[in-house]
């Protein structure tokens, strides 16, 4: 298997350097971790600096608050306005939850079609290709003429978003299974659905994890965006009111917030994977 099929891997502890690849979910977590008080303090301090020579430098030079607000003025904002903005956010998580549990399951189970029946396969890459390759919010004012403002265009939106994804790295996983461990078990009198349960799934935890956090981050992009064309509710319509309004330090505590959702994805599907599919290490 060469280097760039590996299979990304959910170490729970680290050995030798490992390989850093796209494919690899451990990358940006493969070394030994946090270990002594002196590696939080360096995290630490480059986030003083960071911060702290971003507001001395707009101090120093004057930049108005419109064109880049000051890092003090975005913690102010966040602070006094997220009573209003939480409710906003609240609609955000239902539109990527509910889309994204769609687009998750139905991805699933076309992996695993097309895994079992190659003839399907034939039939629905086309498609699943038209759907990677088509910017989901190029939908969305169609979606809002049939469906109006509310939650289902941008569920939909969201669904068809992420479910792509996780069907491609599910099938990538569902394929790269020894074929010794499906021999094997052939021979131990296995049927398809067997070998499917028992072999294939639990080898392909790791690419599931990778299209599920995938699909999932495509689902957040999608649903702000979606919310940004149209509607008067979530966090994308928050960034439009703002930015119209030449409210800056607003418009960048939102863009935080869904920053912070981002890493906070990652941050579950890896732990979900570490727990789950770290016995393949």
């Amino acid at each position: 298997m060469s280097e760039t099929d590996a299979i990304p891997e959910f170490k729970k502890s680290a050995g030798a350097a490992s390989e850093v690849g796209i494919t690899n979910m451990s990358a940006l977590t493969s070394g030994p971790g946090i270990k002594s008080m002196g590696e939080v303090l360096a995290i630490v301090l480059v986030a003083v600096v960071i911060i702290g020579g971003t507001e001395l430098l707009l101090n120093l030079f004057a930049v108005p608050q419109y064109v880049l607000p000051k890092p003090s003025e975005i913690a102010v904002a966040l602070f006094t306005d997220f009573p209003f903005i939480a409710p906003h956010l609240g609609h955000t998580l239902v539109e990527l939850f509910v889309g994204f549990g769609i687009g998750a399951v139905v991805g699933l189970i076309l992996a695993a079609v097309i895994t079992q029946f190659p003839f399907a396969e034939k039939i629905i890459t086309p498609y699943i290709l038209l759907l990677v390759t088509t910017p989901m919010l190029a939908l969305v004012p169609l979606l809002i003429l049939r469906f109006g403002f509310g939650y289902e265009p941008r569920i939909i939106a969201v669904a068809l978003a992420s479910g792509p994804m996780v069907m491609i790295n599910a099938a990538t996983g569902f394929r790269r299974v020894d074929r010794g461990k499906i021999a094997l078990a052939r021979s131990y009198g296995a049927s398809t659905l067997q070998i499917f349960w028992k072999v294939r799934a639990p080898m392909a935890l790791p690419m599931i994890f990778v299209g599920l956090m995938v699909g999932s981050i495509f689902g957040l992009l999608t649903a702000v965006g979606a919310e940004m064309v149209g509607g008067g509710f979530g966090l994308g319509n928050r960034l439009t009111s703002y930015s119209s309004m030449i409210q800056m330090p607003q418009f960048f505590a939102v863009v935080l917030i869904l920053s912070i959702l981002g890493i906070l994805i990652y941050v579950l599907f890896f732990l979900l994977g570490k727990k789950y599919a770290s016995w393949e290490a």
